[in-house]
């Protein structure tokens, strides 16, 4: 049964990402100055950036359920989950910086989202660092799962709060309007949403293949 299920949300997870390429590079989409066809990047860039904060919010609630059980699994649920949404957050600048380039004119500009973000996964970063550096495996996964804890409530006003706060080059911050109010006919509205939920669920897609790898790996070292 549980394998049954595993397939078939898998199985949903492609038609979605299917569906998100074709309609992302088909669909008509409203003729903007400057951002032209660039436009189409809004298919991939922020649904990559929902998958990332689905995942750090996982990784939050893992890393609570650790400190309260000390449970391990809890822990390397964290540990893993923190390393996915890491995969989309990387993924998210490139594919942003991409589309900086083709509508700013360079890949990079003083933008308080686009710095605030690196800001904020240099912060996630010291995560591993922290892991990396203790050797006992109880402490270890206490100590980071309270620097997880301290990293998320940091990395949501930096990305959230605060850019909303100052004038920004992204839509819906500032004085800058948001893509809806050109979207009349929702069909940029339908793509973005099914690509939010298809990363969501390639990101736990993800998580899993992550998990079983580190499940082998402890495997692998019990056994020398």
């Amino acid at each position: 049964m549980n394998k049954f299920k595993l397939e078939w949300w898998k199985v949903v997870t492609i038609i979605l990402l299917y569906y998100t390429v074709i309609g992302g590079f088909l669909i008509p989409v409203p003729r903007l100055h400057i951002l032209n066809e660039s436009i189409r990047m809004n298919y991939f860039h922020v649904p990559m950036w929902f998958a990332m904060m689905f995942q750090f919010t996982y990784s939050v609630w893992a890393s609570i359920q650790y400190l309260r059980t000390n449970n391990i699994t809890f822990d390397d649920r964290a540990i893993e989950s923190v390393k996915v949404a890491f995969l989309f957050g990387g993924l998210g600048l490139v594919t942003g910086m991409l589309w900086g380039n083709a509508t700013w004119g360079t890949f990079w500009t003083n933008d308080p989202k686009l710095n605030n973000t690196t800001i904020g996964l240099l912060i996630y970063s010291a995560y591993f660092v922290l892991r990396a550096s203790l050797e006992d495996e109880t402490q270890r996964g206490r100590f980071s799962a309270a620097y997880n804890i301290f990293a998320y409530m940091v990395f949501i006003p930096l990305i959230y709060i605060l850019p909303r706060m100052t004038d920004s080059l992204h839509p819906g911050s500032g004085d800058n309007p948001t893509f809806r109010l050109f979207d009349t006919s929702h069909n940029m509205k339908l793509v973005v949403y099914t690509a939010i939920i298809a990363f969501i669920a390639l990101g736990w897609w993800f998580l899993t293949l992550f998990l079983r790898l580190r499940s082998l790996k402890k495997l692998q070292d019990e056994a020398i």
